[in-house]
């Protein structure tokens, strides 16, 4: 592959090696939607009027002073709250009523877009069957193709190869835990799919669907070659006769290819490193798509409409400009060794930490081998809280993992998915210091490099405490003389209306050679360094 110079060549290779062709890469933003709501009182709080807040609808186009385009490619809920209650919009006084009272409120959310244009495209297929019918799409740089429909109502997926018969399926979760885990994965069956391949030469793109025919039954996975053979029926002569090999291709493992219909196809295209637009540049509405679930009054739907406004607090970034078959061409090597399925640990790993964030986010994953069972491992997994802080994961999340996982993991492979216990530590510390020093500045230095230190993003599952570390840290800050003492001690249960966990942990009888080991599947947290730091100078 190295050595290859011809274009067509080169696309061989990378077809070949699973590497996958793009064009321009689109630009993604985080917008700022802002509404005036009226407000209302509930239990002597005044609150925005839930039923007023609309939900902004996917799809809502907004545009740049330059002329750039971005879609929302999720649903925007103002009247959404948290499972205590709280709105998960910010909000503020708008205006107030004559005694002091708020009349309205400022209220404000963020959504992810893209950049882009869209466009729908009718394809009529002919009614003649075609193994592996491929049909062009007429915009250059397709960047992502939307939904895939034809007349009889038959929705066709995308997959990176046509073997592939399901898919991934996200669903809206229902339970308690959506904050942290949006969606549930689900597993469909894809008889109708197809994949994609872009040219770049000629910069367009290519549906390429199946070889099975939907009108014809086929219940082999592979087409019996004896149902192909000439009958002889009593003659003692055969004259010579023709196949058609394809007709071994004709099963509906491959999919099914269109015919006889029109598809639908629509596709998002365009992008480029002009897209990436500065902050506050993105304030035109082009399409608003807003929908009112909770039957606001007129005068309260029409303030709403003429309120919304949108910005971009921060710039948009990811667009680039197409690859060059040079730059494609060095990830050939790299991309026959890689693998679609889960075989080592490494894999296990890589797939858990690149699971779409919709379907929940794991902070730390670990594998240890399964006392119990020598033929499975064991997989840790533990979350952040919105706060930040080490949480045992969802179980929405852990169904998600197992659904995800079992699709890509090896027949015989067993993996059991277990929570992670967090141990919370504190630190305390004397030292000597200068007599010219000043002594609380010296403290603070040194708490303030040890919490950089012992952040939570340093810290892996089964990870140990290096408490020589933490000493070269003391004695290495300006106008320490030496230390004099140091423990690290644990905290759990709530202190003084902090919340720590109730994990219990001996750190004397743990500490070994000047580590501090944590018990099988646990993780250390300095939950609150402003107060689990403590130190002394003399």
């Amino acid at each position: 592959p190295s050595r290859a110079v011809e274009p067509e060549n080169i696309i061989t290779h990378l077809r070949n090696a699973g590497v996958e062709i793009r064009g321009r890469s689109p630009a993604t933003v985080t917008l700022k939607f802002q509404i005036t709501v009226p407000s209302e009182v509930i239990s002597g709080v005044y609150l925005p009027k839930r039923s007023a807040m609309p939900v902004v609808l996917a799809g809502t186009q907004v545009s740049s002073f330059s002329g750039i385009t971005f879609t929302t490619i999720e649903d925007l809920d103002f009247s959404e709250q948290d499972i205590d209650g709280n709105f998960l919009a910010s909000f503020i006084v708008a205006s107030s009523n004559s005694d002091g009272s708020p009349a309205t409120f400022y209220a404000s959310r963020f959504v992810v877009a893209v950049s882009g244009e869209e466009k729908t495209q009718n394809i009529e297929v002919s009614s003649i069957f075609e193994a592996f019918r491929e049909l062009e799409l007429a915009e250059k740089h397709v960047s992502a193709i939307l939904s895939v429909a034809d007349t009889e109502l038959n929705t066709y997926y995308e997959v990176t190869s046509l073997s592939e018969d399901t898919i991934f399926l996200k669903i809206k979760n229902p339970d308690s835990d959506y904050v942290d885990v949006p969606n549930h994965i689900s597993v469909i069956a894809a008889p109708y799919r197809y994949i994609r391949r872009y040219d770049p030469t000629s910069q367009l793109t290519t549906l390429r669907f199946g070889s099975g025919n939907a009108s014809t039954l086929d219940d082999d996975i592979v087409p019996d070659p004896s149902d192909l053979s000439l009958s002889l029926f009593g003659k003692t002569v055969v004259t010579k006769f023709s196949i058609d090999p394809q007709s071994l291709l004709q099963t509906q493992t491959l999919g099914i290819s269109p015919t006889g219909t029109t598809l639908t196809i629509r596709y998002r295209y365009g992008g480029g490193q002009d897209h990436n637009v500065s902050s506050d540049q993105v304030q035109q509405l082009d399409t608003l798509s807003l929908s009112f679930r909770r039957s606001p009054t007129a005068a309260d739907s029409l303030l709403v409409r003429q309120s919304i406004q949108v910005t971009n607090p921060e710039s948009a970034s990811g667009g680039s400009s197409a690859p060059s078959l040079d730059e494609l061409k060095t990830l050939i090597t790299s991309a026959r060794k890689s693998q679609r399925r889960v075989v080592s640990r490494e894999d296990l790993l890589a797939r858990i930490y690149t699971m779409p964030n919709e379907f929940g986010r794991v902070y730390r994953a670990a594998i240890a081998d399964n006392p119990v069972n020598p033929m499975s491992v064991v997989l840790y997994v533990i979350s952040l809280d919105s706060l930040g802080n080490l949480v045992t994961s969802p179980d929405s999340l852990k169904k998600n993992i197992r659904t995800y996982l079992n699709e890509l993991r090896l027949v015989g492979d067993a993996i059991d998915v277990l929570d992670v216990r967090v141990v919370n530590f504190g630190i305390k510390y004397g030292v000597y210091v200068s007599e010219n020093a000043n002594k609380s500045q010296v403290i603070q230095n040194i708490n303030s490099r040890i919490a950089n230190a012992m952040d939570r993003k340093f810290f892996n599952v089964d990870q140990p405490i290096i408490v020589d570390d933490i000493v070269n840290i003391i004695i290495n800050t300006d106008f320490v003389i030496s230390l004099i003492d140091l423990q690290v001690f644990p905290r759990s249960s709530t202190l003084e209306g902090r919340k720590y966990n109730s994990t219990t942990f001996d750190f004397k009888q743990s500490q070994t050679k000047g580590l501090i080991q944590p018990n099988r599947g646990s993780i250390f947290e300095l939950r609150y360094p402003e107060f689990d730091i403590i130190g002394t100078a003399f």
